[in-house]
């Protein structure tokens, strides 16, 4: 069998996907978006010529976004190298963060790495409702968590605590870690 052109083949994989996580036949697709189950089949398997309306009706019947049906899927595979990414400074503390990563809307978690000097502490303000901080420190040592709650960690461990009430960072040598920012 010919393999289809790209972009037939991103469609049909997406259909297939798309119903699949769905969990519906090729013949319920094919009524609830009001085709003839014929050319759904031809769809998925990269051999039809959709219309826009005919991907509009199906992503209306699966309940997606149009693009999730004409867009490749992004690589799983992605890499920041060190000193790269988007690094934000506090105004008040030695503190850089780089995001790493947001999380997709039903994930809610973001994922940051940090660097943190000897010096005033970070004071961090209350984060979203149900907020959970996450930490893995790389190298160095810091005191951290709730503001009346703080521990001492260093390389290695691993500490859990929640962002939606005032918390801090402070370094007590020069400190590398990971946090992930967990939103329920």
């Amino acid at each position: 069998m010919q393999e289809p052109a790209p972009p037939l083949a991103v469609i049909a994989a997406a259909l297939r996907r798309e119903r699949e996580r769905a969990g519906i036949s090729l013949a319920e697709l094919a009524r609830r978006a009001g085709l003839a189950k014929s050319t759904l089949s031809q769809l998925e398997s990269g051999t039809g010529n959709p219309s826009i309306e005919t991907l509009w009706a199906l992503g209306v019947a699966l309940g997606v976004p149009f693009s999730r049906l004409v867009e490749p899927p992004p690589s799983p595979v992605r890499v920041i190298r060190a000193g790269e990414g988007t690094s934000l400074r506090a105004d008040r503390a030695e503190f850089v963060a780089t995001l790493l990563a947001t999380g997709a809307p039903h994930t809610r978690r973001d994922i940051y790495t940090f660097q943190l000097e000897p010096g005033d502490p970070r004071e961090a303000e209350p984060h979203i409702p149900g907020s959970v901080e996450h930490i893995v420190v790389a190298s160095g040592r810091m005191r951290t968590g709730p503001a009346d709650e703080t521990v001492e960690v260093g390389p290695g461990d691993y500490v859990t605590f929640p962002g939606d009430v005032p918390h801090r960072y402070e370094a007590l040598e020069p400190t590398w870690a990971v946090l992930i920012m967990e939103h329920r």
